[in-house]
């Protein structure tokens, strides 16, 4: 007595059988080896001694240069006077960030420094002697500028900080503001471009 003939699948619907079951153990390989984002480890060392002073309007130069000792002083020439500037290399990690922090100046200190210079509205940016730096430790920083050398994912942010109070979408990017903090991200395509903290009281109006 002949075997009845085997049905053959057809090879289209053995190709998708085969290709749904490797996107399912892909995603769920992916979703087991999936980690939460790791928070920027210095924004937690500098959270009390630095951060919080400035959101306060009480960091100085003196307790910024304590974390930052290698820092450089420059004048930077502007339309409505000069400013005073800190400017160093936070390595955390094997993360480089550019930090540049602004002083507070009075209008005769900014004369002064204009008159001690030379500069003008139009010349170049330069640096100033380490030796100013003592002279100066006990003024006053009124923003600080952090921008990352190296790509950092918006999650990892998000993982230091917490989901940001609000968003605006910007020309170019999006910007979320931590007002409590005092800071203020500045982000393009998930990226984080700068991290600039001011006191408080200037995003709370």
């Amino acid at each position: 007595m002949p075997l009845p003939a085997l049905r053959r699948r057809p090879p289209a619907l053995l190709f998708t059988g085969v290709a749904l079951l490797a996107c399912l153990l892909a995603y769920g390989l992916n979703h087991l080896l999936q980690r939460p984002a790791e928070p920027i480890a210095w924004l937690g060392e500098w959270q009390v001694p630095v951060l919080q002073p400035l959101a306060d309007g009480q960091l100085t130069l003196q307790q910024l240069r304590e974390h930052l000792p290698e820092g450089e002083l420059w004048v930077q020439p502007q339309l409505d006077g000069l400013r005073l500037l800190y400017r160093g290399e936070l390595m955390s990690a094997d993360e480089p960030w550019q930090l540049q922090a602004e002083l507070q100046l009075s209008a005769r200190e900014r004369d002064s420094l204009a008159k001690a210079t030379g500069l003008g509205q139009r010349d170049a940016e330069q640096p100033l002697a380490a030796a100013l730096q003592e002279p100066l430790s006990r003024h006053q920083i009124t923003a600080l500028d952090l921008r990352p050398q190296a790509a950092l994912d918006s999650a990892r942010l998000v993982a230091s900080l917490g989901e940001a109070r609000l968003r605006l979408q910007m020309q170019e990017g999006e910007a979320w503001v931590y007002p409590q903090q005092g800071l203020t991200a500045h982000l393009r395509e998930g990226r984080l471009q700068l991290l600039r903290a001011v006191p408080r009281s200037l995003l709370l109006h």
